[in-house]
């Protein structure tokens, strides 16, 4: 199986994907982050939430009847570092994932979802659990308080990360382009 970076495989329309990004994006910031949900997960997974961190994020309570009053997207603030905690803490739950991000979260921040997935995979391969941690701390307080193992795992997701992981390892030796093995270096790498 050869390595295809899903954001670059020919389905892969970025100029489609990212209206439905910013839509992930709007909905955290305008409804998910001020649940009570959003709010509890945050908390146990200590993170930060935009509202927390911004005077432009004002905090609002889900049981308010006024509307909060902050713009509906923010240039500042990405969806990977909740993406990457929620996976590495196995809070990356179809459900957890709707009420971060919306209805739509599947086609917004599903191949980033899927790429954190493989990142935890590799981080856990290549490194200690201890550096794995670090790697998953964020700044200001915010590290992670516990890390556990891939959540929900299933065979095809497994062929595609050692697939995606003997590229990695034919890369470091070099071994691509003009270099690479005739039979691909997925093959080459299989049992490492």
């Amino acid at each position: 199986m050869a390595f295809h970076h899903p954001f670059q495989e020919a389905q892969f329309d970025l100029f489609d994907w990212y209206p439905k990004y910013q839509s992930c994006l709007s909905f955290f910031l305008e409804r998910g982050q001020h649940t009570n949900a959003v709010q509890a997960v945050a908390a146990i997974v200590n993170i930060r939430l935009p509202f927390q961190q911004s005077p432009a994020f004002p905090r609002h309570s889900p049981n308010s009847s006024s509307t909060p009053s902050h713009p509906s997207t923010n240039s500042d603030v990405s969806l990977v570092p909740y993406v990457r905690r929620l996976v590495a803490t196995g809070f990356d739950t179809v459900a957890i994932l709707h009420g971060f991000f919306g209805d739509g979260w599947d086609v917004g921040i599903g191949l980033i979802h899927e790429n954190e997935r493989r990142n935890y995979l590799f981080a856990a391969k290549s490194e200690t659990w201890l550096r794995v941690k670090a790697s998953y701390d964020l700044e200001d307080g915010q590290s992670v308080p516990f890390l556990r193992p891939l959540q929900g795992v299933t065979e095809k997701e497994i062929q595609a990360a050692e697939a995606n992981w003997s590229e990695w390892l034919a890369m470091q030796d070099w071994m691509l382009g003009p270099r690479a093995p005739p039979d691909g270096p997925s093959q080459m790498h299989q049992n490492n």
